[in-house]
């Protein structure tokens, strides 16, 4: 099949997943101000977590976690998380995190929260590492307790059974305890209450019914990777086709789409894999690579946004559908958040692959470590587990100020505030041109004037910015390092007893970013990241 062709195919299938199309569907597409690339603008902040380790439940940056690692949305919009490494289920409503399930049991030598398997009451039951979660129209919440190599259920009276799993790793089909898994990361749950595990490290996705009966439902990988001389180790596979013989390689996360079928982040192949249940067949959705046969465990990765099967990944984790079928993911070692639809890549937040940081912000200046999974609330929002961060992150989309007119006029907007001016902004050669006073006072800078070379400056904690009346050109200075002269392609001028700079130059020089909206005549001026604490 040509390139082309695949890409269309890619669509198509992607077209096919979408559900009803909602309030969701019109925040990420038709109304999503987007920026000089086409990218969606967004911004991500901090809802809860300090970034230390700890258990502590509170609101905001009084709560602390300990590697989130799993989201499930309610109905009434409450997110469940699970904390993987505090060994608990955790509860973040109104703002407020408390814990939901699970109880500390003991700590190792390291003063590290040590899991186990016990049922019962949901504040004396036991979590080994739990990871995804799922809940049923019922109200049930499932959890992929992966420590525990089972699956476990907490009811809405708050009990916690075992559905599957005996708590010893393995790999065996039948039914509750007598079946066996090995580090199952996710679990999804259809309509009509079968379950489905991505049981990773058993390069599996089985199904369990409703009566608790577990099946796996594709082939087994046989291949092997030496990772030394000598020293192999038991490693997944790729095949797409009949999802009889198709084969996985850790699969980590499943998302059920609106006809019933699922999406699975195939971590060790860097895909996203597309299994219909009805057709009983498995495609790749987006990603590609090869893993040499005997050498690596996993496929390498790699970052790319555009088409889907040119697009990249490294070790893809958790996934969440959006309203307009547009499927979220968790790029967890590219730090990325990334966006499929219409068999397109892009990413939503985080910088381009592989750099990690601590940081809220907009698009690329946002800043994650090692996101485990995402989910979409009502209002459209993407939470993300900022897992190494000890975070509970939320992507929103940037949205102007309530009230902007909707006139012609050119508007200037500071984040989220519309800038007043003495008189109105004007476009001159293409470029947004400003009385500079207001715009500067907005920023928080000092602005003087050098009559006697023509200049202006504007100063703040020790930088000068300097633009000069009739000319071209912006002159940086800042304490300790030597001055910098950059070109422009506008000059300052004198208008109404008024000087008029460049926005663009001026604003992108002192580190904020600068889009336009044509739809409202809007100068987009952007703070590029707030430091988390």
């Amino acid at each position: 099949m040509k390139k082309a062709t695949k890409r269309i195919a890619v669509s198509l299938l992607m077209s096919a997943i979408i559900g009803a199309s909602g309030a969701q569907a019109a925040e990420w597409s038709k109304d999503a101000l987007r920026g000089e690339n086409g990218q969606p603008l967004t911004e991500m902040t901090t809802l809860a977590g300090n970034g230390g380790l700890g258990s502590a439940d509170g609101a905001g940056a009084s709560a602390s976690f300990r590697m989130p690692g799993g989201l499930a949305v309610l109905k009434d919009g409450t997110v469940l998380v699970s904390d993987t490494r505090n060994q608990l289920i955790r509860k973040l409503s109104q703002g407020a995190v408390s814990t939901f399930a699970g109880a500390a049991y003991k700590q190792d030598g390291k003063g590290f929260p040590v899991g186990a398997l016990l049922d019962g009451k949901s504040d004396a039951s036991l979590f080994n590492e739990p990871q995804g979660l799922a809940a049923d129209a019922n109200g049930n919440v499932y959890v992929a307790d992966s420590g525990n190599h089972a699956i476990r259920k907490i009811d809405p009276a708050g009990q916690v059974s075992t559905v599957a799993g005996s708590g010893l790793l393995g790999r065996k089909d039948g039914k509750g305890k007598d079946a066996m898994f090995y580090r199952p990361t996710d679990v999804a749950v259809a309509a009509d209450g079968t379950l489905y595990v991505a049981d990773s490290l058993n390069h599996a996705i089985r199904s369990i019914s409703p009566s608790g009966e577990v099946k796996t439902l594709n082939a087994l990988s046989s291949r092997v990777a030496e990772l030394f001389p000598g020293q192999v180790s038991p490693a997944g596979d790729f095949a797409d086709g009949d999802l009889k013989s198709a084969k996985f390689n850790e699969p980590t996360a499943l998302v059920l789409d609106a006809k019933g079928n699922l999406i699975v982040s195939d971590s060790g192949n860097q895909r996203i894999r597309y299994i219909d249940l009805q057709q009983g067949k498995v495609t790749t959705l987006a990603g590609g690579g090869q893993a040499a046969t005997n050498k690596e465990l996993h496929v390498q990765g790699g970052f790319a946004d555009g088409s889907a099967s040119d697009a990249r990944f490294n070790f893809p984790l958790g996934l969440a559908l959006t309203e307009e079928g547009g499927l979220v993911i968790a790029d967890s070692q590219n730090h990325a958040i990334r966006y499929l639809l219409d068999g397109q890549v892009r990413t939503i937040a985080g910088a381009s692959g592989r750099i990690t940081g601590n940081a809220d912000g907009i698009e690329g200046s946002a800043a994650l470590h090692r996101p485990m999974d995402v989910g979409v609330r009502a209002d459209g929002s993407i939470l993300v587990a900022d897992a190494y961060n000890n975070k509970l992150r939320e992507v929103s989309l940037y949205r102007l100020p309530d009230g902007l007119p909707k006139d012609g006029a050119v508007k200037v907007v500071v984040d989220r505030q519309q800038i007043a001016f003495e008189a109105q902004p004007e476009i001159v050669n293409g470029r947004t041109m400003v009385p500079i006073r207001a715009i500067t006072e907005a920023l928080d800078y000092k602005v003087t004037f050098d009559d006697a070379a023509r200049a202006v400056q504007l100063a703040k904690d020790g930088q000068t910015i300097e633009l000069y009346i009739g000319k071209t050109g912006i002159k940086r200075t800042v304490p300790g390092q030597e001055a910098t002269v950059k070109p422009t392609d506008v000059e300052p001028y004198i208008s109404r007893n008024l000087t008029f700079v460049p926005v663009r130059f001026f604003a992108e020089e002192i580190g904020m970013d600068v889009q336009w909206d044509e739809a409202t005549r809007t100068a987009i001026v952007r703070s590029k990241t707030k430091l988390s604490k």
